[in-house]
């Protein structure tokens, strides 16, 4: 069993090793194919919201270390909250999700399920929002973990609707409760203040209708980092959650309207991208306004300052070791890289401000009413104190270039299979849509010219972007690694 003296008051967790194996068979979880330990499980509290008959849902902190850490990587240990939802008895309805079973000496024998599957477990997260909306200032703190829940006004939860949630390959698990909220539980914490929160409360609170609203979100103050003789948090001693936000049920997830949209070009041989049912430039165009609006939004409210191009080249050039040992496919490409990234160390002073940080197809959403941004958490890979500075907006406009590269070669790929002798003239039509896509994007969001300095920052963010894709590629998904290292490729031969 895990620390079972630290905090008596709340159940005892399960044996590491049991994390271990859990970890290992969860979409979300980051160190998949690297050696590791679970070396701490932490039970930050348990969530307010519980009934009499129903579960009592326990929030952990599972303490990751890795054996494998390369020299200039910042990744050796990492924290992931696992949220249990602990029974008496077996539940046979959730069997599934069961992560363990456990003898508590005051509660007896516990069941410990996944809480994420377990409708009456979400039901707690729902009601602890819907009380922090009665409290002074919105706030709901149970003094006795240290968990506090956070609601922003103008919205009234359903608490008789039941969770839903979400599958995919995602680096957080997202619930949905009815037609209604959609909360998003954050699986990778890290001490400080989560980005996806902060912009989502600071854009909400202006009404910005290019986001999905935030409703609310959940901190811990870790009890051994607060002030000495206070009870504020000293540095870094919030981890934020989870948040609570507006569900756009009938959204289309922007990947998937852009895979739609190449399908339909491939299933016209002698259509070109413009004269295809399924043309995505009008949609492209119009997600480059929605990105302009955003980024303005972001300079007018959070801080605006310059970077020097010898620190961004610093940067992007700093992570290349690690990159090269991680994807030996990019060592054939590392001198076109290099010099790439020493123009950007020419530039100057280059204005930045807070920024998307991750954007792509996969991070968009199409109402009836236009295009949303979601997911402002920043690149996975970070650590947080980079996330939270601001950059050159150029990196979220090539995020979204390379959305735009990757989809029609994705779609390749299965196309492939069933009419082998059509490759030539599908890579034709993929390389058309593409331009086309890119080109509209980017007219809308910077207009017709673009300065050459602008140009070569372009240029290194794509750079950046396809380095970190080849080595997400090389770890998860090795079959696909050539769709950015062509990427890199082509920087290379421009």
């Amino acid at each position: 069993m895990t620390d079972p003296t630290s905090t008596p008051d709340l159940p005892v967790a399960p044996d590491r090793e049991v994390f271990v194996d859990y970890l290992g068979r969860t979409r979300w979880f980051g160190g998949k194919g690297r050696p590791f330990t679970v070396s701490d499980v932490r039970r930050v509290g348990t969530v307010p919201g519980a009934v009499a008959d129903g579960p009592v849902v326990l929030l952990c902190l599972v303490e990751v270390t890795y054996d494998d850490v390369v020299a200039g990587a910042d990744d050796r240990v990492e924290h992931y909250q696992v949220p249990l939802a602990l029974y008496p008895e077996p539940q046979q309805r959730i069997e599934h999700a069961l992560v363990a079973t456990w003898q508590d000496p005051d509660r007896g024998l516990l069941h410990g399920y996944d809480a994420l599957h377990d409708r009456e477990a979400m039901a707690c997260w729902l009601r602890s929002f819907d009380r922090a909306a009665g409290e002074v200032g919105g706030n709901l703190v149970d003094g006795a973990s240290s968990l506090a829940f956070h609601r922003l006004a103008g919205h009234d939860l359903d608490l008789d609707t039941h969770s839903t949630l979400f599958s995919g390959e995602q680096s957080n698990s997202s619930v949905a409760f009815g037609e209604d909220a959609l909360m998003k539980v954050f699986r990778k914490v890290t001490p400080g203040v989560n980005p996806d929160v902060q912009v989502h409360e600071v854009l909400s609170r202006v009404g910005s209708t290019d986001v999905a609203a935030l409703y609310g979100w959940v901190d811990w103050v870790d009890p051994e980092q607060r002030e000495e003789g206070t009870d504020r948090p000293g540095p870094g001693g919030v981890m934020q959650l989870a948040m609570l936000q507006q569900f756009l049920r009938t959204a289309s997830d922007g990947w998937d309207l852009a895979l739609a949209s190449v399908r339909d070009l491939y299933r016209e041989p002698d259509l070109h991208a413009s004269e295809a049912g399924g043309d995505f430039a009008g949609e492209a165009t119009r997600l480059g306004h929605t990105l302009r609006a955003v980024h303005d939004l972001l300079a007018e409210h959070f801080p605006t300052g310059s970077a020097s191009g010898a620190d961004l080249a610093a940067t992007m050039s700093g992570r290349l070791p690690a990159a090269l040992a991680a994807a030996p496919g990019l060592e054939a490409h590392r001198g076109a890289l290099e010099a790439l990234f020493e123009q950007v160390r020419a530039l100057g002073e280059v204005p930045v401000q807070r920024v998307h940080g991750d954007l792509h197809l996969g991070q968009t959403l199409r109402t009836a009413l236009g295009w949303k941004i979601v997911d402002f958490e920043g690149e996975p890979a970070k650590p947080l104190h980079e996330r939270l500075l601001p950059d050159s907006p150029w990196r979220d406009v090539a995020g979204m270039l390379r959305s735009f590269d990757y989809a029609p070669r994705v779609v390749e790929r299965t196309w492939a299979e069933d009419d082998p002798d059509g490759v030539e003239l599908r890579t034709r039509k993929a390389a058309e849509w593409a331009n086309r896509s890119k080109n509209h994007f980017l007219v809308a969001y910077a207009g017709e010219h673009i300065s050459p300095e602008h140009r070569t920052l372009l240029h290194a963010y794509i750079a950046d972007k396809a380095v970190y894709e080849t080595v997400y590629e090389t770890r998860n998904r090795p079959t696909w690694v050539d769709i950015p290292l062509r990427a890199v490729a082509e920087i290379g031969a421009s």
